[in-house]
Parts: structure tokens; sequence; C-alpha cells
């Protein structure tokens, strides 16, 4: 068989997603020395960030339902392609706004997060597909982590260019090793556009499919809440310095690697619904604990980081199942349902984050945390047991 038709292996779809998501944040230690060679406000340059977001949460509309149509294959690679050369755009700028423009072009890359959910849906069965997703969500914890470490290093030694130099440089390599090993998995393409848009309505009149949805967008929505209000809570109640803050804000996202291990190593073993709500009453169940011993007044470090630290093994476990879930309601929808969902997760986080900010910056309190935390965290859980009670009803998902 040609690597055009053969599937990929599980690194390859790995090096996909850890890619993606380190373009992100990688140059977010950048932003000052950016800001200072462009002679450009720090607002502006911080588009970069929240204008990407933006966009990778439109691109994920588009981008799912032309891989139901034309194949995952070829609209990755074109992505890539436009994501390379938009990261030597990046590298090359003289001026903030051919900057900022490359820098919006580089969303294409959100396609190496998306559809490589929909290839493992492709692959294999539900039960089978959260594992894989298990082990893939492993490289969405460290990418992050490492991501601002790396940009940081590269920009102490030679300048903020030679981030985008690597990305640049990274670009290249996966379109070749896409092109070397991403054979095509979506067989059962829509006949035609119209075909498609016939069969979206399905999709979006499906409760289970936005019962997925919404249970994975508030349960990763809690996370980017704990990011946003944490470092002011932790400095302003505990007086925490920059060095002790990086530790306990990465708390929660080694708790979302250590349940993504949990959900590769076990998922096999059982329904993808107990899967998901085992994670979604895991989270729940810590954040609980948490806020009785915050109404309490335990004022240690602890009662906060270490009852946080269950929302993101929680979602490790329960955030591939959702996501399988929403892709399994029409399998020959996969790519559209991975889009749809993911834009939802970037929509819910977006809001939930402004919420936190708004919240945080007038009481800065553990408390305070935890009340918002645990509220997405309960909307994801009743979201779950919606999910449940319909599928039981109604048994559509293996």
């Amino acid at each position: 068989m040609t690597a055009a038709r053969t599937p990929p292996h599980l690194a390859t779809l790995i090096v996909l997603t850890a890619v993606s998501l380190l373009t992100l944040n990688m140059f977010i230690p950048s932003l000052v020395n950016i800001a200072r060679d462009f002679e450009a406000d720090y607002a502006l340059v911080s588009l970069a960030v929240a204008g990407y977001l933006g966009v990778t949460a439109v691109l994920q509309l588009v981008i799912g339902p032309l891989s139901d149509l034309y194949g995952r294959r070829p609209v990755l690679l074109i992505c890539l392609v436009v994501f390379a050369l938009a990261s030597i755009g990046c590298f090359l700028a003289q001026d903030i706004w051919v900057f900022l423009a490359c820098r919006m072009v580089q969303g294409a890359v959100i396609a190496a997060s998306a559809l490589p959910r929909a290839i493992v849906r492709d692959m294999r069965p539900p039960q089978e597909a959260v594992s894989m997703l298990g082990y893939i969500s492993m490289a969405m914890a460290a990418g992050p982590m490492l991501a601002p470490m790396v940009g940081g290093f590269l920009d102490a030694a030679f300048g903020w260019r030679a981030i985008f130099a690597l990305l640049s440089v990274a670009g290249l390599g996966l379109v070749l090793l896409t092109w070397a090993d991403l054979g095509e998995t979506n067989t059962a393409r829509s006949a035609s556009f119209r075909a498609q848009l016939a069969g979206y309505g399905v999709l979006l009149r499906s409760g289970v499919f936005w019962g997925y949805s919404a249970c994975m967008s508030f349960a990763i929505g809690a996370f980017f809440v704990f990011v946003t209000g944490a470092p002011l809570v932790a400095h302003s109640a505990y007086g925490m310095g920059p060095a002790m803050l990086g530790v306990v804000t990465g708390s929660i996202t080694g708790g979302f690697f250590f349940g993504s291990w949990l959900s590769g190593r076990f998922s096999k073993r059982f329904h993808i619904d107990s899967s998901m709500l085992a994670g979604r009453l895991l989270g729940t169940a810590g954040l609980s604990l948490g806020l009785v011993l915050a109404l309490f007044e335990v004022s240690h470090p602890l009662a906060l980081f270490g009852t946080t630290v269950f929302v993101g093994i929680g979602n490790g476990i329960s955030s591939p199942s959702s996501s399988v879930g929403a892709m399994s309601v029409r399998d020959d929808l996969a790519g559209t349902a991975s889009g749809l969902s993911g834009a939802m997760v970037v929509a819910v986080g977006a809001v939930l984050t402004w919420i936190t900010g708004m919240v945080v910056s007038v009481q800065p309190t553990p408390l305070t945390l935890l009340v918002v935390m645990w509220s997405a965290t309960v909307i994801s859980l009743l979201c779950a047991l919606y999910v449940v009670v319909v599928n039981r009803a109604t048994p559509s998902v293996a």
C-alpha cells in the first residue's frame, strides 16, 4: 500500500497535535521584545494571542466539514503548507501589521489538532478511539507546559525571531511527515457538498452531540478559569513568588497528563459514557471538597491546589470520551463534529476567562476561584448525565 492509503501511526498523530499546541504560546515570553522591536503597543501585539484563538475557532468550523467532503489528508496537507509559509512570514516580518497578519494565518495549524481526533475516529471503534485519544491528550498537556520554556530560551539566546524560525522548520517537517505517513482514513465521504449539507441538520439537531460537546467545553472551561485566576489568587492569598506560582499553576496540567494516561490505559474496558461520567464525578468531587475547606477558612495552599488538581485528572479521563462521543453521532460527519466541538471549547473558554478576570480581580480569594470552577464543572457533569440518560433510552454510541 502507498503512504497515501496507509493509516498513520499513533506517533504521527501525537507529533501533529503537540506542534499545533506549541504554536499557541511558545512566543508568549517574547511579547515584550516583539512590541519593542516593532515599536508597537503591547496591547496591539497581544492580538497575536487573542486574535489567533479567534481565528482557530472559526477555522475549525471550516476545516472539519472540508475534511468530511474532500478527505483528511489533502485538507491537512494544505493547512500545514499554509502554516509553514505563515511562520516564515512571521520570521521575516519588518512591520507589526505584517507580523500580525502572518500570525493569524498561522492559525491554519489548528487542523493538526482538530483532524487527528477525526482520524482516530475513522480508524477505530469508539472505545479504542478513546484510548488512542487519551495518549494523544498527553501531548496536549505536555506541549503548553514546555512551549514557553523553549520559547524563552530561544529568545534569550538568539532573539524572538528564532522562535518562528523553529516553527517554520517544524511546519515543513510536519508537511513531510504527513505526506509520508498519514494516509487517507475518511472512507465515508459525502458524495457532494449538497449531500453533506443535508447531513448537517441531523448533527446540529442532535441533543446528544451538543451534550457531549458542552460536557467537554465546560470541563476544559474550568481549566481556563484556573489558569486565568490562580496566579492572582495565589499571590494575593498566599504571597507566592513567580517560581512557586509556576509550580502550582502547572499542577492542574500535570493532573490532565495523568488523567489522559489513565484514559489511554484503561478506557478500552469501559463504555465511553462511563469514562466520561467518571471524569466528571472526580472533578466535581475534588472541587466540592475544596469549597468545603474554603468555607471553613482552611487557608493552606494545599486546600486549593490539592483539590483543583482533580479537575485536571477528571478532564484527562473525560475529554477523550466526550470528544469521541460527539464524533460518533454521525460517522460520516466526524470531521464536522470535531470542528464544531473544538470551536465550542474555544468559545466557552473565552467567555469563562472573561468572567473569571472580572470576578477574581474584584475578590481574589480561593473561594471565589473555586466557585467559578465548580460552577463550570457542575454544568459539564449535568451535560454528561443528560447524555447518559438519552443514550440509555435510545442507545446509539458503542
